[in-house]
């Protein structure tokens, strides 16, 4: 449902809209900026390799260029990764609660798809997912954080796992959510291990909040980026993606302030659901998963809070019909929410 669509079907003033793990503070000024600059030349096509932008992100994570590719949002990435490197009899491995992004993108390359439940605490279980690799395994998905539930596993998890899984099975790591977990002391930044099987993911879309002009980014050996480099499209991403994220890179203040306010808004949720007795789990990204005891109550709450102005994301589409996932949003949009779910909780 659209903003407009919100506003006419319950006629409310003001829409929180903490559906789509979108930045609530909006995007560097700087970006919209260079966006806008970039416009100038729009009956030319953008660099088709990106040059200027994966420049950037290989002197700042200190890889060469040819390490480094930009896509239409990491959920581009993955797209041409599917086609780039799946046979016809060949498998996948993912968490069972997980971005839908990639299980979408392998079954519609006819592609076997092996889901591994999480752990108890809603976790990747790494160890399953390496017990379940078979001699057709060909592509491990991992997010960390996970999506939708914002746990991590630890650099000594993911260190035992990938010490199990063979050099020709490829790995993605999909860290769309790095920039919220990245000061955690045990969290496996993968650029760290610079690994020849595993493909990094990372996006400006979450803590840049350039979510509307779709661009993200990968790292991997550069003979895997050199693969991924034949199937992509021409021209994409846009100039004005390539604009913004450059100048998006470059506002290290607009990321700390993000990151800074995301923390203190999870404190805030956590703090809520504390003294309403409220399900919660642990995040540490930019939502926050709960599990309600019935899928009846996640649709009634869901309900509710919609009819205030307040946008959630239900989650049967992740397989658990019975949960909600909040993103962290401003003081505003969390006041809405508390007096909303405060007010449904009487």
């Amino acid at each position: 449902m659209t903003l407009r669509e919100m506003r006419e079907t319950y006629d409310v003033a003001r829409v929180a809209k903490l559906a789509s793990n979108e930045n609530r503070w909006g995007c560097s000024p700087r970006a919209v900026e260079a966006a806008a600059a970039s416009l100038a030349d729009t009956s030319l096509y953008p660099d088709p390799d990106a040059r200027d932008l994966r420049r950037a992100l290989a002197a700042r994570f200190a890889v060469r260029t040819e390490n480094v590719i930009a896509g239409s949002g990491s959920e581009g990435l993955m797209s041409q990764i599917t086609r780039a490197f799946f046979l016809d009899d060949e498998e996948a491995l993912c968490a069972a609660v997980t971005f839908m992004g990639f299980p979408i993108l392998a079954k519609s390359r006819g592609v076997k798809l092996v889901a591994v439940p999480l752990t108890a605490d809603w976790r990747i279980d790494l160890d399953a997912l390496a017990d379940a690799v078979t001699p057709k395994t060909k592509i491990i998905y991992l997010a960390n954080p996970n999506n939708p539930t914002g746990t991590v596993f630890t650099r000594a998890e993911f260190e035992r796992f990938m010490a199990r899984i063979p050099d020709h099975v490829l790995v993605i790591l999909d860290e769309a959510y790095f920039e919220f977990a990245q000061d955690l002391p045990d969290f496996p930044d993968s650029m760290r291990y610079r690994l020849d099987n595993v493909i990094t993911l990372r996006t400006f879309s979450k803590a840049y909040g350039l979510a509307g002009l779709r661009i993200g980014y990968g790292f991997a050996h550069d003979r895997l980026i050199s693969e991924l480099f034949k199937v992509k499209l021409p021209f994409e991403p846009s100039a004005p993606a390539q604009a913004a994220a450059l100048a998006a890179l470059e506002d290290e203040a607009f990321l700390d302030m993000t990151r800074r306010k995301t923390a203190a808004g999870r404190e805030r949720l956590y703090r809520l659901y504390d003294a309403l007795g409220f399900p919660y789990v642990v995040s540490h990204a930019n939502a926050v998963m709960s599990v309600l005891p019935t899928e009846k109550e996640a649709v009634e709450l869901t309900q509710y809070l919609l009819e205030d102005g307040v946008i959630v994301r239900r989650l049967p589409a992740f397989g658990l019909p019975n949960a909600i996932r909040v993103t962290v949003g401003t003081d505003e949009d969390l006041d809405q929410y508390e007096a909303r779910l405060r007010s449904w909780a009487r």
